[in-house]
């Protein structure tokens, strides 16, 4: 068994990190690294990799219910039509991170996923377009790999469309999170048992065909 991985508590082997708490356990086994096309979820994770910022992600992890009820089950629309007085209430919850930018981009990043909703035809048809090709990922994942990849072309071409469009708090770190939890690359490790559930479900997943190709990677300069 190689050392990056752990085997606890069900003699399951999984990425180093995956067994850390129940909590961690479950998002690993059953959510990081699946692909989907649910821009509910999608928008979900945006945010709240932006909300991670400076912080442990098992610190929203644990939060995020309150998160899902403070922030409308992350309803784009809804969201986009929160105001001043959205913002005073979220900064009066003590069951979220109470940032009042990371608030009030929430917010504005809202607005922004329906206009590339509106113009793509979903937010997951504009995200996937980044997905990285073959050649461009690591022959190996390893834990000294990941370490080296904090972000990626990838992931600075999608921060860049993103700010370009302006949307905040998705920096090229905060973006090659995004795109580790939603399955745009598969970083568990080799050997991790979601790794290959990760690749199969990468094999039956149809990607989203945007409907307007203006923000592919080949003109977004990272």
């Amino acid at each position: 068994m190689p050392a990056d991985l752990v085997t606890v508590p069900d003699d399951t082997p999984r990425c180093f990190w995956g067994a850390a708490t129940p909590a961690y356990r479950d998002y690993h086994d059953h959510e990081w690294g699946r692909p989907t096309a649910d821009d509910r979820w999608i928008f979900e994770k945006l945010c709240l990799e932006g909300f991670q910022s400076g912080l442990s992600w098992l610190t929203i992890l644990n939060k995020r219910e309150n998160f899902r009820r403070a922030f409308a089950n992350f309803d784009i629309e809804k969201v986009a039509r929160f105001n001043q007085r959205s913002v005073e209430r979220l900064l009066r919850d003590e069951g979220i991170v109470r940032h009042r930018g990371k608030i009030t981009s929430t917010m504005n990043n809202a607005k922004r996923a329906r206009e590339l909703r509106d113009e793509f035809g979903s937010l997951a048809a504009f995200v996937w377009q980044f997905e990285p090709g073959a050649s461009e990922r690591p022959t190996r994942i390893t834990r000294a790999v990941l370490n080296k990849l904090s972000k990626t072309p990838a992931s600075m071409a999608l921060s860049g469309e993103l700010k370009r469009r302006g949307w905040s708090f998705v920096g090229p770190t905060t973006m090659y999170a995004f795109m580790q939890a939603a399955g745009l690359v598969n970083d568990h490790l080799h050997g991790c048992a979601a790794r290959r559930a990760c690749e199969r479900d990468r094999a039956g997943f149809r990607v989203p065909t945007p409907r307007h190709a203006r923000a592919t990677r080949a003109t977004v300069t990272p």
